[in-house]
C-alpha cells in the first residue's frame, strides 16, 4: 500500500486527510466490516430469533440469538445510552485521527476499529427498544464463555494490533518535518 501519489517530478506527495489514499482505504476497509456485521446480524435476527441454535464446532462454537443492552459480558445493562455515546465519540475521534493516517497498518487497524464502532453505534441507535437505546445483537456463541458478533471480532483485532502497534512505536502519520520532501 502506498501512501501519496506520485507528483510530476518523480516525488511522491504526502497527503494526509479526508482525500487521501490511507484515509479512503480506512474508509473502506470501515463499510466491509460493518457490512458484513449488519448482513450477518440481519440473518441472526430472522435465523435464531425463534430460539435456535445452530452449533458450528460442538462445545466450542455456535450461532444463537442475544439481544444485548450492555457492553461486553452484557456489563452495564441499565447504562445503554452511555454506550451510545461512547459509540459516537469513538467514531468521531476515529475520523479525526484518521487525516493524520500515513502507515497501511495504522489504516488496517482505524478501518477495522471505525467499522465495529459504527455498526454498534447503528445497533444501539436503530434497534428495539427505543431510539439511541437499542440493544446490540450478538449471535457467534464461543462455548459459553460469551457471545459477541462481527463487529467484536473487528474491534478485538484492531484493539490488538493497536497494542502491538504502539508497543513498537509504529507512528501513525508523518512526522512534521517529514511531511513534505525537501525540493
Amino acid at each position: 500500500m502506498d501512501s501519496g501519489t506520485e507528483m510530476p517530478d518523480g516525488r511522491e506527495s504526502q497527503e494526509t486527510g479526508p482525500g487521501s489514499r490511507p484515509y479512503g482505504r480506512m474508509l473502506v476497509l470501515a463499510a466491509v466490516v460493518l457490512l458484513l456485521d449488519q448482513a450477518s446480524k440481519l440473518w441472526a435476527v430472522s435465523a435464531l430469533a425463534d430460539g435456535a441454535a445452530v452449533t458450528v464446532i460442538p462445545r466450542l462454537l455456535r450461532f444463537r440469538l442475544l439481544l444485548n443492552p450492555g457492553a461486553a459480558f452484557s456489563i452495564g445493562e441499565g447504562a445503554t445510552w452511555v454506550f451510545t455515546l461512547a459509540a459516537a465519540a469513538a467514531v468521531g475521534g476515529i475520523l479525526y485521527v484518521g487525516r493524520r493516517l500515513r502507515s497501511p497498518a495504522w489504516t488496517l487497524v482505524l478501518g477495522a476499529l471505525l467499522g465495529g464502532a459504527t455498526s454498534h453505534l447503528l445497533d444501539r441507535l436503530l434497534r428495539p427498544p427505543a431510539f439511541a437505546q437499542g440493544h446490540v445483537v450478538d449471535f457467534i456463541d464461543y462455548g459459553g464463555l460469551f457471545v459477541g458478533n462481527v463487529a467484536d471480532i473487528a474491534l478485538v483485532g484492531g484493539c490488538a494490533l493497536l497494542l502491538l502497534l504502539t508497543l513498537r512505536d509504529v507512528p501513525l502519520g508523518a512526522a512534521p518535518d517529514k511531511a513534505r520532501p525537501s525540493p
